[in-house]
C-alpha cells in the first residue's frame, strides 16, 4: 500500500500556511490565488489549526462578519487531525471519513512536511485500482 510520503512526492510545491494573527481576507486571497480549499495555521513553526472555506462560509458569511476585520485565530479549527509520512492511503481514507475532514496536514515529528487532501487520496486510489485492473487483465490474457 502506498504511503503518505510517496503521495507527497507526486505533489508539487510546498505547503502554504497562515498565522493565527492573519486576517481571514489574507487567507482568502491566498486560497483564491492558489485554488486551495484550506490552509494550515502555523505559529512558531508548530501546526495549531486549519482554516477552510467551510470555516469562512459558516463563521463569516452567515454571521455577517467582515473578512478584513476577522482574524484566523477566531475561526480556525484547532487541534486538526494529521497523518505521518509512514502512514498509508488507507489510514488517510479512514481518518478523512471518521473525522469528516477534507485536508490532513502531514507531520514528521513536529515539523509540517506536507498536506494531503481528499482529492489527493481519491486520485491515488484510482491510480492504484487502475494498476490492479491492468495487472489482472495481463494475468488473464497471459493464461489463455
Amino acid at each position: 500500500m502506498i504511503t503518505v510520503k510517496e503521495m507527497l512526492k507526486e505533489k508539487s510545491g510546498g505547503v502554504l500556511t497562515v498565522s493565527p494573527q492573519d486576517t481571514v481576507y489574507k487567507a482568502l486571497e491566498i486560497m483564491a490565488d492558489k485554488n486551495l480549499g484550506a490552509l494550515v495555521v502555523v505559529e512558531d513553526e508548530k501546526v495549531v489549526g486549519m482554516f477552510s472555506e467551510r470555516d469562512y462560509a459558516r463563521n463569516v458569511v452567515l454571521k455577517g462578519k467582515s473578512s478584513k476585520d476577522t482574524l484566523i485565530k477566531d475561526l480556525m479549527s484547532v487541534n486538526p487531525c494529521y497523518v505521518r509520512p509512514e502512514q498509508t492511503l488507507s489510514d488517510c481514507m479512514a481518518l478523512i471519513t471518521e473525522k469528516r475532514s477534507r485536508h490532513l496536514p502531514v507531520l514528521d515529528g513536529e515539523k509540517l512536511v506536507g498536506i494531503v487532501s481528499i482529492g489527493d487520496v481519491v486520485k491515488q486510489q484510482i491510480v492504484d485500482q487502475e494498476f490492479t485492473i491492468k495487472q489482472l487483465e495481463n494475468y488473464i490474457a497471459g493464461g489463455m
